[in-house]
């Protein structure tokens, strides 16, 4: 097994350093700086002296907890290799580590009670397994369970040999988890609800493809159980019965964030339903290809608290039901709407976000046709916009682009893609816009290489990226799962936090390859840090100074 050998090796020829006298750190410190005084009282030549010097370990004499966050700001590659320096470099290594990413297969249930011996303090789990092997059984799950009863985060990937029998003992012996996320896997309702039952400080639920519902309406309800009073954000993806969730979503009293993305059926009722409940915390929503209607953005229309709104690929919903929302959600800060070219959202739509929504910071427009009359409105009200995408239209043109660099006083960052701007539209940006750090034009193809480098001369601090090649290669895609036009124009940072895998570095994707045909019209068209350890070997060695270990403390 690969976790077994990457995680247990002694290193033999290194076990050397531990015949050492016994003493105390500050007993070998004393005693190390009385030799070298001797040293230089006495006859010795400089080679001797210098000899003593580097083969001297400074890391003796650092404390175990700042050695520990050492190896937190290394890499996963880096903190593995560290750990086959000695044996008090792999006990800490062992026991400071929180996170913790395996390769799922079957063949790793012996091994777990010594992988878990070893990382005693892991409160992050992942746990994935390709889609060609064999995955872990309840047994296996069941194990770890009894071995981290102070997990909080849990990631299942490809685990489908998981049923129903192992997320429930999971759940008795893990009640602490406070992020769940599963994908590809094949338990059931009966899981899930012991999940919640038994969960109560769940506050992330991270659903994808959980093959185990796919019954149907002979499917249970899911939820809410006793997470229902904790539960702040619900993700559902790619779900085949999805509104089984539905008896979760409205009894979570503290829902703040709701993520519907390419789940089938009609989800007008739900929304309805959370609506109408007066006391609703949800500020934030994304739907993205979800069949629902007017009828349901009225209903979100009735969330007070609502900041976020990804509107991506829906075709039912129109001008109307974004007037609505426009009206009730004054609070609204980020908007992204793509209407995928099917001209049901307009100008009449954005006039009445742009007239009501005076704290839109972000607004991301693909897909749709707005006029210099809503352009004119929203760079007129929103003042406070700083993040603006304009994507696949062909109504923007010059008019449109000047508009947003003489009214936009607060606006910086910008992208435009895929619209029937010229130079001379970017050329305005030379003087508007006095706050823009960023512009970035795509796929424009009246757009040529040489305004970029005349717009960097007349404004240096501005960054320009230009890209007008490879025109209309690929369609303009708003899709919020799948990076799209969102990521590419305004570069809006997200954390992304990679988990270290043990005895596997390339796991490959369980999203995508090998889909059956008959989902295709559905789901398929949806498509650390490098501190590497010589920097240890050199500040151990002598040859930096205490900077740079205050820097790699920082940075853990």
């Amino acid at each position: 097994m690969g976790q077994y050998s990457s995680t247990h090796c002694h290193g033999g020829p290194k076990q050397h350093r531990h015949h050492r006298s016994a003493l105390p750190n500050h007993h070998r410190s004393t005693s190390s700086q009385s030799d070298f005084f001797s040293l230089i009282n006495s006859d010795e030549d400089e080679s001797t002296i210098s000899s003593i010097l580097l083969n001297q370990d400074y890391t003796d004499n650092l404390p175990n907890e700042c050695l520990a966050l050492i190896f937190q700001s290394l890499s996963s590659g880096d903190r593995k290799k560290c750990s086959l320096v000695c044996r008090r470099w792999l006990l800490i290594e062992g026991q400071s580590r929180h996170r913790l990413a395996l390769n799922a297969k079957s063949d790793i249930l012996p091994f777990i009670p010594t992988i878990f011996s070893r990382f005693d303090s892991v409160t992050k789990l992942a746990l994935r397994c390709d889609r060609k092997s064999v995955s872990i059984n309840d047994d296996a799950l069941t194990l770890i369970s009894l071995r981290c009863s102070n997990l909080i985060r849990l990631k299942l990937r490809g685990c489908r040999d998981v049923t129903d029998v192992g997320m429930s003992a999971f759940a008795k012996n893990c009640n602490n988890l406070k992020k769940f996320s599963c994908g590809s896997c094949m338990f059931g309702a009966k899981g899930m609800n012991a999940l919640l039952d038994y969960c109560s400080t769940l506050e992330e639920l991270s659903v994808k493809r959980l093959r185990g519902i796919n019954d149907g309406f002979a499917a249970d309800p899911i939820g809410p159980g006793v997470a229902g009073s904790s539960l702040k954000s619900i993700c559902l993806k790619e779900l085949y019965n999805g509104q089984c969730f539905a008896p979760l979503i409205i009894g979570s009293k503290n829902l703040k964030t709701l993520k519907l993305l390419r789940c089938l059926g009609d989800w007008d009722r739900l929304f309805e339903t959370i609506g109408s409940n007066m006391e609703n915390h949800v500020a934030e929503i994304h739907l993205e290809r979800l069949q629902i209607s007017d009828t349901g953005l009225m209903a979100i229309s009735n969330c007070p608290k609502l900041e976020i709104l990804h509107l991506v690929k829906t075709p039912e919903c129109t001008d109307v039901g974004v007037v609505a929302v426009a009206r009730k959600c004054k609070l609204l800060r980020k908007l992204h709407i793509d209407g995928w070219r099917t001209n049901r959202i307009g100008d009449e739509g954005l006039v009445a976000i742009a007239e009501n929504s005076s704290n839109l910071k972000e607004l991301v427009l693909i897909g749709l046709n707005p006029t210099s009359t809503s352009l004119l409105t929203i760079a007129s009200n929103c003042q406070k916009l700083e993040r603006l995408a304009l994507c696949g239209s062909d109504s923007i043109g010059d008019p449109e682009v000047s508009c947003i660099a003489t009214k936009c006083m607060a606006l910086k960052k910008l992208c435009i893609k895929g619209c029937e701007v010229t130079d001379e539209g970017i050329k305005s940006f030379a003087w508007g816009c006095p706050n823009l750090v960023k512009i970035k034009v795509k796929k424009c193809k009246n757009v040529t290489g040489d305004v970029a480098d005349w717009l960097r001369a007349r404004r240096r601090s501005l960054a320009v990226n230009l890209d007008v090649g490879e025109i209309d290669i690929e369609p303009v895609d708003g899709s919020a799962s799948d990076g799209g036009a969102l990521e590419e124009a305004v570069e809006f940072q997200h954390t992304a936090t990679t988990l270290p895998i043990i005895g596997a570095t390339d796991i490959p994707s369980t999203s995508n390859a090998g889909r059956s045909l008959s989902s295709r019209p559905w789901f398929g068209v949806f498509g650390g840090r490098s501190l590497v350890a010589c920097t240890i070997r050199r500040w151990s060695n002598g040859n930096g100074d205490s900077s740079e270990l205050m820097n790699i403390v920082n940075k853990s």
